[in-house]
């Protein structure tokens, strides 16, 4: 069982709060996740990014990520928290890689929805810029700012939120991107490597199969399964 996903305007209060973000309910399989929308940004964020916000924040992005662990009363409660406290590389980069999987999934056809798709993949390697900008070649705050008005199609305010996130949390966009290509990279190395005997569901099982991991622990553990032949397993520890 995984719980119901849901799709709503974000309360007034937090009309600040970025475009959306994702919230579980209580781990019993019945509440709903909800990805909570913030309606104000429609004047500024534009419309096309809608889809790739729902796959890395709903289906198959965190609704899955945190509730298939949550759900999964063999894991101990450390593995099972929410939003894995710690392992960003992991939880966010499972977000990422959700979204680059719109197309196997039958979305974007639409060709406004994929320009929202590339218009964010074009964010994702700018802010690796910025982050890498101010916190190892000390940037000052305008430097960022100015950086991503002319290299992203974001507007002025949203520029400047996001800016002063990066400036709070040194390296988080580039863990983002790290967990993102490591499990591009495992994923292509358990294909090559098992040939007939892989099954991109299955793989997808053992990287959310024993919720958020460094992606040391992450690597090692696809290493055995792949060892092992592949196939449908357990938690593959």
């Amino acid at each position: 069982m995984i719980a119901p996903f849901e799709v709503r305007p974000l309360p007034a209060l937090g009309g600040q709060r970025g475009t959306g973000y994702y919230r579980p309910g209580p781990p019993d399989g019945v509440s709903p996740g909800i990805l909570y929308f913030n309606m104000a940004m429609l004047g500024t964020r534009p419309i096309p990014t809608l889809e790739t916000l729902t796959l890395h924040e709903g289906i198959p992005g965190h609704h899955f990520q945190i509730n298939l662990a949550r759900e999964n009363a063999k894991l101990p409660p450390l593995l099972g928290m929410p939003q894995g406290d710690g392992f960003t590389a992991f939880t966010e980069g499972w977000g990422l890689y959700s979204e680059s999987l719109g197309r196997d999934l039958g979305m974007f056809v639409d060709p406004y929805q994929w320009f929202g798709h590339l218009d964010m993949e074009m964010l994702r390697a700018v802010r690796l810029v910025v982050d890498t900008g101010i916190h190892a070649k000390r940037w000052e705050r305008q430097q960022a700012i100015d950086y991503m008005l002319a290299n992203t199609s974001m507007a002025q305010h949203d520029v400047t939120v996001e800016i002063d996130r990066y400036i709070a949390a040194p390296g988080q966009a580039c863990a983002y991107k790290m967990g993102e290509l490591k499990l591009h990279a495992l994923r292509d190395r358990a294909a090559k490597t098992l040939g007939a005997h892989y099954d991109i569901r299955d793989y997808h099982d053992q990287v959310l199969g024993t919720g958020a991991l460094p992606l040391k622990v992450l690597e090692d553990k696809i290493d055995g399964w792949i060892a092992a032949g592949g196939g449908p397993a357990g938690s593959g520890f």
